[in-house]
């Protein structure tokens, strides 16, 4: 009986741990930085999104999104513009909003820090994540549409 314990105790310590899974990163042209925990994510779960860096005179969407071609706005995007600011679908972060956004942005943090929740859903329109590149997006909102200053991926698989 002592020889299977010290087998089993010494076959636990020499087998390889897990390792323990990183943040997934990405790090923008000017300094911002956005991160996830996991690339792999479930349809219906809910994923924590921090950013920091970001230009604090510039507002952003967070949202899931369909990868677009290089140097073209992201489209299409779940929850799309939140001008309701109602639910995780999508997150409008600007720390310089208009009059008729009070209540439905949410001011950065010093240093150009945010964390939210996203909502996953497999699909976007028509468009399903699971057969197309998806992707947790930063953008600028729609004050600054044609700027692409503020984009950044972390593209994610939807467990099936």
């Amino acid at each position: 009986m002592r020889k299977v314990i010290l087998f089993i105790i010494s076959t636990a310590l020499v087998l390889p741990l897990a390792p323990a899974q990183a943040a997934v990163t990405v790090k923008g042209d000017y300094g911002q930085v956005l991160s996830i925990k996991s690339q792999r994510v479930a349809a219906g779960s809910i994923i924590k999104v921090s950013g920091r860096g970001f230009d604090e005179t510039i507002g952003i969407y967070l949202a899931i999104c369909v990868i677009p071609e290089k140097g073209k706005k992201p489209t299409p995007c779940g929850g799309g513009v939140n001008k309701a600011g109602l639910g995780e679908a999508s997150v409008w972060i600007s720390s310089n909003a208009p009059a008729y956004a009070v209540g439905l942005t949410d001011e950065f943090l010093p240093g150009g820090r945010f964390t939210h929740n996203l909502s996953v859903s497999a699909k976007i329109g028509k468009f399903d994540c699971r057969k197309v590149r998806c992707a947790v997006t930063v953008r600028s909102d729609h004050l600054r549409t044609g700027d692409r200053t503020q984009d950044l991926f972390i593209p994610i698989t939807i467990r099936k």
